[in-house]
C-alpha cells in the first residue's frame, strides 16, 4: 500500500499552512488524491519528495525513507570524487568540501549525518575540525569518521577528539561503505573496519 500523508502532514514537513498544500493540489502542481466522502487530500510520500525536490524545499529527516546525508571532508579532489561516488551509489545523499572551513559552513546548511574526514588539509585541517565540532552545537547528530593517510600518532588525536571510527588511505571501497553503515547504524562493519591503522604516509 502507498504511504500518503494528510495536507496538514504534508504542510508541516514543507513548512507551509495546509492550505497552501490543498491549493497547490487542487492547482495541479501537487499531485493528490481524495478520499471518498469527506473529499479529503491525501499526498503519496514520493510525489511530496518529488515536490520538495523540484522546489528546492528541504527534506526533513522525518521523511518515511530519507536519505543520510555524508559530508565528505578532502582536500584531494580525486579523492573526494571516489568516496562520494562510493557513498552515492549506496543511496546515500553526498556533498564534498575541500577544507575545513567549507565543511563548517555545510555542517548548518547541508546537515550531515555522517562526516568522512582527511586530517591533512591546509589551513583548518581535521584536527582543526574536530576540535571545532566539539565546541559547536550541531542540527543534526553527527559521526565522524576519519578517512586518512596520516600517521597512528594523528589517528589516535583525532579518536580523541571525538571522532568515531578511522580509515586508513588508500582504503578498500567495500570497507569504506561497510564503516559508513556501522557508524549509521545501517550494518555491522566487518571487525577492524573502524579500527585506526598505522600509514607510512
Amino acid at each position: 500500500m502507498t504511504e500518503t500523508f494528510t495536507t496538514r502532514e504534508a504542510a508541516r514537513r514543507c513548512g507551509v499552512n495546509f492550505r497552501t498544500v490543498i491549493r497547490w493540489a487542487e492547482r495541479g502542481e501537487l499531485q493528490a488524491y481524495r478520499l471518498p466522502g469527506r473529499g479529503d487530500y491525501r499526498v503519496p510520500v514520493e510525489e511530496l519528495r518529488r515536490f520538495m525536490r523540484e522546489h528546492g524545499i528541504p527534506e526533513p529527516d522525518e521523511m518515511p525513507g530519507s536519505p543520510k546525508r555524508v559530508l565528505v571532508v578532502d582536500d584531494e579532489p580525486a579523492v573526494a570524487r571516489t568516496i562520494k561516488r562510493v557513498l552515492a551509489r549506496a543511496g546515500f545523499e553526498t556533498a564534498i568540501a575541500g577544507d575545513g572551513l567549507l565543511a563548517g559552513s555545510l555542517l548548518h546548511t547541508f546537515k550531515p549525518h555522517l562526516m568522512t574526514l582527511d586530517l591533512r588539509m591546509p589551513g583548518i585541517d581535521g584536527l582543526g575540525v574536530l576540535r571545532f565540532l566539539r565546541e559547536t552545537p550541531l542540527p543534526t547528530p553527527l559521526k565522524v569518521l576519519v578517512v586518512s593517510g596520516d600517521s597512528e600518532e594523528h589517528v589516535k588525536q583525532a579518536l580523541a577528539l571525538g571522532a568515531h571510527g578511522a580509515l586508513c588511505k588508500p582504503f578498500d571501497n567495500e570497507e569504506l561503505l561497510a564503516a559508513a553503515r556501522e557508524l549509521l547504524g545501517e550494518a555491522k562493519a566487518p571487525t577492524g573496519a573502524t579500527r585506526p591503522r598505522a600509514s607510512s604516509g
